[in-house]
């Protein structure tokens, strides 16, 4: 054979593990950044439910909206040990009683008259913002894996090994109308 292309298929061969070699560490990192990500918005969302449930246990609401955002917080705090489906639903429900409990500028600014309520309101508004980056990051390294597990290389080669599709967290975020514009 012609040395020529000899070493041509050998440049070839060289480039070809090379390409592989750096998409398979691109998929191992963007799982790791994954992880990281999905650790991140558990850590963000328990500590949205624990300002809402100091929130709600401060007796700075009216009874019937602090019982509603207790149990809200309550059951999103211990939805973490079940599925995703069922937690996205416990997180969207805590946006709601949020939002309820929230919802007119007039009982935000009540509830801000008291300087723990303003304290408590301030660390909550951090706490949703927190989520809605958290998410958001996590949404992002999901899609970003996706694709690169989409290309034919590392469908072929099965780069991404026994790894799962990685999923995307989906929830209502929004935050409650009564806080006003960010």
């Amino acid at each position: 054979m012609n040395p020529v292309i000899l070493w041509l298929i050998g440049i070839f061969v060289v480039l070809l593990g090379w390409y592989l070699s750096s998409t398979a560490g691109r998929l191992d990192r963007l799982h790791r950044k994954i992880d990281i990500s999905r650790l991140a918005l558990d850590a963000q969302l328990l500590r949205r439910s624990s300002v809402a449930l100091e929130l709600s246990s401060s007796g700075i609401l009216d009874p019937a909206t602090s019982i509603l955002l207790a149990d809200a917080a309550h059951r999103a705090r211990t939805a973490s040990d079940v599925d995703d489906a069922a937690r996205s639903r416990a997180e969207s429900n805590l946006t709601a009683a949020l939002d309820a409990a929230l919802e007119y500028p007039d009982d935000v600014a009540e509830v801000r008259s008291d300087p723990a309520g303003a304290e408590l309101l301030d660390e909550l508004d951090a706490a949703i913002r927190r989520v809605e980056l958290s998410r958001r990051f996590l949404n992002d390294a999901v899609r970003a894996c996706r694709q690169v597990r989409g290309q034919r290389a590392a469908r072929w080669f099965w780069l991404a090994g026994r790894a799962a599709l990685p999923l995307s967290w989906e929830m209502d975020d929004t935050p409650p109308k009564g806080l006003g514009p960010r």
